[in-house]
Parts: C-alpha cells; structure tokens; sequence
C-alpha cells in the first residue's frame, strides 16, 4: 500500500515548483492588450530582469522555452558559415552547438566530459591557436542540469582577453540564474540566456536574451535572423506588440511579475543566492553521510546550486527515484547524457533540484523521503543524513 496521498511534490531540475502567489496572479481573465494594466506591468518587468542579470545593457523577451533562447541568440550575431566554439560540460552544451548546426553554423565542440568543468587554459590555448580569428562566438553553460557541473564564468572570460581573442562571449544561465551567482556585465558576458521556468519561478513558455552593445553590433553581419527572432524591436519596439513579435503572453506576464516581486523586491537577488547555497550543501551533506550514493561532481567549487546530480553503482537511484515518485509523492529528476556518452545507464543516476522556491519544509521533505525510500528498498546506507542536512540549514543564519 502506497502512502502517496497529499500533495506531491516536484523536484526535478525545471519546471520547478511554482509559487501559490504566482499562480493566482495568472489565473484570471484575458486583458487588454492594446493599453493599460498589461503594458505597464510588463514595462516593469525589465528593469528586474536586468536586476537579476546584473546587466544595464538589453533584454529581449521570447515565447519559446530555452532552445528558442538558443537559437535566438545565434540568429542575431551569425552567419550561415560563422565558426563558433562549444565548451561543453554535460548535456546541454551539446544541445545548444546541435541547435547551431543546423542553422548552417560551423561547430567545434570541446568536451570537458560529465564530471568536470571547462579548463580555462585548454580554452586560451585554443584560442591562441586561431591566429586569423575564425572563431566568432565562445559558447557555454553555467550550470549543466544534466551533470550538475557549475562553470567558472570569470575564468573563461579571463582565458579569452589573455588569448587576445575578439569572439563573442555567450553564456546560458537557463538553470542557474537566480540560483546560483551571476554577474553578467562584471563578467564580461556579451550574450547571456536564460528562462523563466527555473529560478525565475514561472510556468514554461517565457525565455529571455540579454546581450551588451557588442553584441547588437553583430547583427550587421548577421544572416541568419529573420523577423520573428530579431531581438531589436523587442528590446527597443516602438509599440507593445513588437516586444513579443505579435500577441503577448498576457498570464505568463502576469506571473512572472508576482515571480519578481518575490525574488527581487522580497528576498533580494544576493539573499536568494545564499539561500541557494546552503539548500545545496544540505543535499551533499545528506549524499555524503548516506554514502551508498556519489555526488557526480567531486569539487564542492564547481558544483551548481540548483541541482546536485548523484550516481549509484548499480541500480540504487532507478529503484530509489521510483520508489520516491510512486510510494512517497516525490519527483526527482531523471538521469541525462551520461548514456549517450558511454557512462552509467540511467538507472544509475538520478538528480535533486533545489532551485526557487524552496524552504527547509519542501527540502528536508525531500531528503527524508529519499532516506525513507533507501530504508524501504532495504539498500545499505549509513545513518544520520538528516542530521546533517538540517546542521547546514540551521547555520544558514551565521552566513
């Protein structure tokens, strides 16, 4: 018998959970969407936008979910035959270098496997390399869900000025912003991508480009954009519609408002940072202490805030995550990519989000549910992972 009855909980690494505030604030009727309410609302979107972005330069916001973002951001800055580089660091990487080739893109990749974050000098020695600058965009994530590795974004950006080298810097913060620190013109990120349905706390279907005056130059040069994707009017339109290329999304809007309300004007942008951190390292203290499961990424420095992806040897985390989802009413995430590159089948791997809106309630929820599932499936583990779990949420106050 099941003891799965009461609200089920979603932890996988996006969507995420939504806050009750934001889904109240879409459900409600269609508004005008000539004058009124939904222009200024969504006027004061931006300036929050930029807020967690850490960017005063410009935003454009696109119905499409991230692989839009992707292609978005590609189509305004290249040209069918651009040679462009791929750090890639997990699945996702990969994705965004698919999307590129098949606009007419030349993509090199540099694989720094599923385990391991990019190596700045591997990149300024690449870079280094390419003596006539055929290499006109540097593309990377800074937190991949799939190997929950965080990449060091100062680092890169660093290799590429010690390199000499004039190609665009573009980073997606799809998983991470909000989560984890991001610093986009501080960093010298030319092009940064994200979407709004991670830590931005609001239903699927938003994404956003946000891209410095370097990058808006390129465009010039660019062949690939069309009317749809052109990212000009909707970061500077001369009538509302231009900023949505047609119809807006009305109650996507609206609750991406209370969503910044709640993140920017409530908690603060640098609270909800900490409070990522330590959700965190709660879950890799609760890994560690069971002992029967590995963190995918050994070096605390390098693993993503939002997500903690976790490997078993044999079949522990296929057997746990469905008993978790089935028995206990909790989602945990699938494992992503490592198959595909000749590691461990799915069934040993599972992923933790720990992304938005979340409160040591949902969380050691989650840690004493996947505890009770190791218990339940009678797989070996060691004792006291809630203990120290909640240690590391209690000294979240003397941070």
């Amino acid at each position: 018998m099941s003891l799965n009855f009461g609200r089920a909980q979603l932890s996988i690494p996006g969507p995420s959970v939504i806050p009750d505030r934001v889904l109240n604030a879409m459900h409600r009727a269609s508004p005008n969407i000539y004058e009124g309410e939904l222009i200024d609302i969504t006027a004061s979107l931006y300036p929050d936008l930029k807020a967690v972005a850490r960017t005063k330069h410009h935003a454009a916001i696109y119905i499409a979910n991230g692989h839009g973002a992707w292609e978005a951001a590609l189509a305004n800055t290249c040209s069918r035959g651009d040679k462009i580089l791929v750090l890639v660091t997990g699945r996702f990487g990969q994705g965004w270098a698919d999307v590129a080739g098949r606009t007419g893109i030349e993509v090199e990749t540099m694989d720094f496997g599923m385990q391991d974050a990019v190596d700045p000098q591997r990149l300024c020695d690449r870079l280094k390399a390419d003596n006539t600058h055929e290499i006109k965009g540097i593309l990377t994530v800074q937190t991949d869900t799939a190997s929950s590795v965080q990449n060091d974004i100062p680092a890169i950006r660093k290799a590429i000025d010690d390199a000499g080298h004039p190609a665009l810097f573009y980073v997606d913060c799809i998983a991470s912003l909000g989560c984890d620190r991001h610093e986009m013109d501080d960093w010298g990120v030319d092009v940064m991508v994200t979407a709004c349905q991670k830590g931005l706390m609001t239903p699927a279907g938003m994404s956003f480009v946000f891209f410095n005056d370097k990058a808006a130059a390129a465009q010039e040069h660019a062949d690939l954009v069309t009317n749809y994707w052109d990212w000009h009017p909707r970061a500077n339109p001369k009538q509302f519609y231009q900023q949505f290329g047609g119809t807006a999304p009305t109650h996507h809007l609206f609750g991406l408002r209370e969503a910044l309300t709640m993140l920017v004007h409530e908690e603060g942008i640098e609270q909800a940072w900490k409070r990522h951190d330590t959700s965190a390292r709660a879950v890799w203290a609760a890994v560690e202490t069971w002992g029967c499961l590995q963190l995918n990424i050994a070096d605390p420095s390098r693993r993503s805030r939002a997500v903690t992806t976790v490997r078993s040897q044999g079949d522990e985390c296929g057997r746990l995550r469905h008993w978790c989802e089935h028995q206990g009413g909790l989602t945990l995430g699938i494992g992503l990519g490592f198959a595909e590159k000749g590691q461990p089948v799915w069934e040993q791997v599972l992923r933790v989000a720990h992304m938005g809106h979340l409160n040591p309630v949902m969380l050691m929820g989650a840690l004493g549910t996947m505890d009770t599932g190791l218990k339940a499936l009678g797989i070996a583990h060691g004792s006291g992972a809630l203990d120290a779990a909640s240690t590391v949420l209690a000294n979240h106050s003397a941070v």
